[in-house]
């Protein structure tokens, strides 16, 4: 694995640290950190909630790019405490929806391991999209 796809575990570990909220819920069991075309770098923590709603990791990450007007990921990663965690269907359909072309970004599911988030959503429903 790269130094680069180092750094970006190590920021996103360092964002895990479960914190508990209300009643049944937390944040920050897991971690999420983005590198950009641009080369920034956001982070994210999941929030859940006992209702079920909430929101996971990559999400909170992808806000904070779209807060900065990026929209091009060029790699992700989530984590848990022991070990990193592919993105859920969400999490996948978001990326591809932002911004189409994020479909060739790289997804780290394993250390030491990369796949594209098109080969997480083959055959994508949008296709090619006018951000193509």
């Amino acid at each position: 694995m790269s130094d680069p796809d180092s750094e970006l575990i190590a920021a996103a570990r360092a964002m895990v640290g479960e914190m508990k909220l209300g009643k049944g819920a937390s944040a920050g069991s897991v971690g999420a950190a983005i590198r950009t075309m641009q080369g920034d770098v956001f982070t994210g923590i999941c929030i859940d909630l006992e209702c079920g709603l909430g929101f996971c990791a990559e999400v909170s990450a992808i806000t904070q790019m779209l807060a900065r007007r990026q929209t091009r990921i060029d790699v992700v990663v989530a984590v848990a405490q022991d070990r990193i965690l592919p993105p859920c269907g969400r999490c996948r359909e978001t990326m591809a929806q932002i911004d189409i072309r994020n479909l060739d970004c790289k997804v780290i599911i394993g250390d030491g391991e990369t796949v594209r988030l098109r080969d997480l959503l083959p055959h994508h429903w949008l296709g090619k999209g006018e951000n193509s």
